[in-house]
């Protein structure tokens, strides 16, 4: 398993980030799924922690609006999908290979190494006006689980295209 972890000198930067947009397509798109849906359950509204994490931005008002705006709305999934790219480079870097391949537990424990990463940095290690700001609008299982996503999403280019 060792060998998968480190990409070797020989690997092409342009591929990695050719696939690390692919791959953080995706983790935006489930990540954002799962945090509106956590929005509804947890604060009645979908797109409340979305706007929220435009609070990098715009401030702290951001986490109390509501409504779909251009603001506040794309502004946070576009902050959103900017970070699923930029950790989803870390994965495919190190596991992208792996995942390719079909070695489905070095993908998912990937995965997880780079979701933990992620969430290490987003909410202790950046100051808070930094963080996805989430933390306003779900709860904190919700935003375990928002993690979690990105943790089996990151994967799942690669292993699809193993299947190939």
């Amino acid at each position: 398993m060792g060998k998968y972890l480190v990409a070797s000198r020989s690997d092409d930067w342009s591929e990695t980030l050719r696939n690390a947009t692919q791959s953080g397509a995706i983790a935006a798109g489930t990540v954002s799924a799962a945090v509106a849906w956590a929005g509804i359950r947890d604060s009645g509204n979908a797109v409340a922690p979305v706007n929220a994490t435009s609070h990098i931005v715009w401030g702290e008002s951001a986490g109390a609006v509501d409504a779909v705006d251009a603001k506040h709305t794309l502004t946070g999934m576009a902050l959103n999908a900017g970070a699923c790219v930029f950790w989803a480079t870390f994965y495919e870097r190190w596991f992208g290979r792996a995942a390719e391949r079909g070695d489905v537990g070095t993908a998912l424990l990937g995965g997880a190494a780079v979701a933990t990463a992620a969430y290490v940095t987003d909410y202790h290690l950046v100051p808070k006006r930094l963080t996805p700001g989430w933390e306003a609008r779900i709860s904190p299982r919700s935003l375990a689980a928002a993690y979690v996503v990105l943790a089996l999403s990151l994967p799942l280019r690669g292993l699809l295209r193993s299947r190939r």
